[in-house]
């Protein structure tokens, strides 16, 4: 990989987007998604992120493709909830254990503190151990788990919630910096 840059998505970006996230759709556990999106649903997911909302994307060089995206949503519809955001990241498949995640993760938490946000969420499939110890490793903890929430692949599918208080990252995570 040459140098991994992190940069705000476009609709250029797309496609490799939708390729990235509907792998995980037709083949795994990461997003609880059936339905595997089409360029123009892609395309309207990323016309509505914007500011600290927007999604990013990881390329491998000024140039090179798109290896992973990410992108932060609210927590929840109710106002008392206006300062926490949940985290969603993607990584190809084949760039899997070379940071990618990592420097997505470290970024989103930069633009959530510098959005005044003070906690961010994540909702990752119980049985994700590479995104829990990620998340683990930039400063989140495991909060609780929801059992069987969800159904995909014939089987009942359970939820780690895990949670970063932004305030609290530098000391729960030296290496995350």
């Amino acid at each position: 990989m040459d140098e991994l840059l992190i940069r705000t998505a476009n609709l250029a970006d797309a496609e490799a987007i939708r390729t990235i996230y509907n792998h995980e759709v037709e083949h795994t556990t990461a997003t609880f998604d059936l339905v595997p999106r089409t360029l123009a649903d892609q395309q309207q997911w990323l016309s509505a992120r914007a500011g600290a909302f927007a999604a990013i994307v990881a390329t491998d060089g000024p140039q090179g493709e798109v290896v992973g995206f990410a992108s932060l949503s609210p927590y929840k519809e109710r106002a008392a909830y206006r300062t926490t955001v949940e985290d969603s990241i993607y990584v190809r498949r084949d760039q899997h254990g070379r940071g990618v995640g990592r420097h997505l993760l470290g970024h989103l938490l930069e633009v959530a503190e510098a959005s005044g946000f003070h906690s961010v969420m994540a909702r990752i499939e119980a049985s994700g151990t590479a995104s829990r110890r990620l998340h683990a490793a930039c400063g989140f903890e495991l909060v609780g788990v929801e059992r069987e929430v969800g159904r995909k692949f014939n089987r009942w599918l359970s939820v780690a919630l895990m949670q970063c208080v932004l305030h609290e990252r530098a000391t729960n995570a030296p290496d995350s910096r």
